[in-house]
C-alpha cells in the first residue's frame, strides 16, 4: 500500500513534468516556474515527507524553491526571447518607412491609401501620387500619414 506522502509526491512530480511537457508545445516560460515548484515539492515529498507534512519548514522549502526557479528562469527566458518592436502601431512609428500607394493620393484629402508593411493607411500629400507609386512617410497626424513619392531606385 502506498502512503499518503508518496502519493502526494508522485502526483506533484507528474504534474510538474506535465507542465514542462506543455511548455515544449507552447513555449513562453509561463509554465516553467509552476512546473519547477511542483517538481521540487514532489521530490521533497518523496524523499523528506515528514519535513514537509509535519512542520512549517516544508512551506519555507517550497517557497524558496519557487523563488529560486523564478530567479533562474526569468533571466534565462529573457536571454532566449528576442526583443521586438512595440505591438502598437501609430502614425509616429510610421515616419521614415516606405510603402506603396494603393489608392491615388490627392492633396488636402484623406482619400488616398498607402500600404506600409501589411497595413493600409489613409494618406495625403502636397502633390497627387498615382496608384502603384513607391512612397516614403514624412509625417503622421491622427490616423493619417503625409507621404512623398520616392524614386524606386533609391533605398
Amino acid at each position: 500500500m502506498v502512503d499518503l506522502g508518496s502519493a502526494i509526491g508522485w502526483i506533484l512530480v507528474l504534474a510538474g513534468v506535465a507542465l514542462f511537457g506543455f511548455e515544449l508545445f507552447h513555449p513562453g516560460a509561463l509554465l516553467l516556474i509552476p512546473g519547477s515548484v511542483l517538481l521540487a515539492a514532489g521530490v521533497l515529498y518523496l524523499f523528506l515527507p515528514n519535513v514537509l507534512l509535519d512542520s512549517w519548514l516544508g512551506v519555507v522549502i517550497i517557497v524558496l524553491a519557487a523563488i529560486a526557479a523564478a530567479l533562474l528562469e526569468i533571466p534565462f527566458y529573457r536571454h532566449l526571447s528576442p526583443g521586438h518592436p512595440p505591438m502598437t502601431t501609430t502614425t509616429g512609428t510610421q515616419v521614415g518607412r516606405d510603402g506603396v500607394v494603393v489608392a491615388k493620393v490627392v492633396p488636402n484629402t484623406l482619400k488616398g491609401k498607402v500600404r506600409i508593411g501589411s497595413e493600409i493607411w489613409s494618406a495625403t500629400a502636397d502633390v497627387p501620387i498615382d496608384e502603384g507609386t513607391p512612397i516614403r512617410v514624412v509625417a503622421g497626424a491622427g490616423v493619417s500619414l503625409t507621404v512623398v513619392a520616392r524614386d524606386p531606385a533609391t533605398k
